[in-house]
């Protein structure tokens, strides 16, 4: 089991030796220490291991993330799984703006808050806030699942595409072309598959979410609609 403290160690010889495996490694547990807010600790990963950072990270940890399991036991700054491909993150504390800014796939988990613009420009991520997020949170979001259990912030969606939002607490303001849609027994079973792979089954209610999505006014220009552009 690797383990790495950045006070010994120089980031980059850690981001290095993360980046050399090959998918068949048997190196699969890593943990670093001491990361004390560095930047992108543990980006660009592309093979099946699990990596466990014990303290805050700063600017994109675990960006462009592919196959991994990236646990981070504290906050985690601007752009946490950042264009993430796959795999899973777990922010155990806060998150700061932009969480999951244009990711294609996998799970981001956030235990407490996320800041302003959590899921911009979203492209297939699943993304699941216990707490609440801020505001533009899911910003031109084109693809997969935000859920939040607190509330949202001003301009929630605005400019959505096909992401679908659930939330639990209150929602200050929807954003352009953003509206409450009716929460069916598919969206019901949609949102328990995120929960359960967030380690919620059996503690949070579906039905006590409401879903947001596109009105789809905005797909192609319309005079009449020019003031939302």
């Amino acid at each position: 089991m690797p383990s790495f403290d950045l006070n010994r160690s120089a980031l980059r010889e850690l981001n290095r030796a993360l980046h050399a495996l090959r998918s068949d490694t048997n190196e699969t547990h890593w943990t670093v220490t001491s990361p004390d807010g560095r930047h992108a600790v543990a980006a660009g990963l592309d093979a099946p291991v699990s990596v466990e950072i014990e303290g805050n990270v700063g600017y994109y940890c675990a960006g462009m993330n592919k196959l991994a399991s990236v646990v981070i036991n504290g906050n985690a700054g601007v752009g946490v799984a950042e264009n993430m491909m796959s795999g899973f993150v777990h922010v155990r504390g806060d998150a700061s703006q932009s969480a999951g800014a244009t990711a294609h796939g996998g799970l981001l988990v956030v235990d407490g808050n996320a800041g302003a613009r959590c899921g911009i420009s979203m492209k297939g991520v699943d993304i699941v806030v216990k707490g609440s997020v801020g505001h533009m949170s899911a910003f031109m979001a084109q693809a997969g699942t935000l859920a939040v259990l607190g509330d949202a912030g001003e301009a929630l969606g605005d400019s959505l595409y096909e992401a679908r939002l659930y939330v639990r607490g209150q929602v200050r303001s929807l954003g352009a072309d953003c509206v409450e849609k009716a929460m069916r027994d598919a969206h019901r079973e949609e949102l328990y598959g995120r929960l359960k792979a967030a380690g919620l089954a059996g503690e949070v209610d579906p039905s006590e979410f409401r879903r947001y999505g596109s009105a789809r006014r905005l797909y192609h220009f319309h005079v009449d609609n020019a003031g939302a552009y």
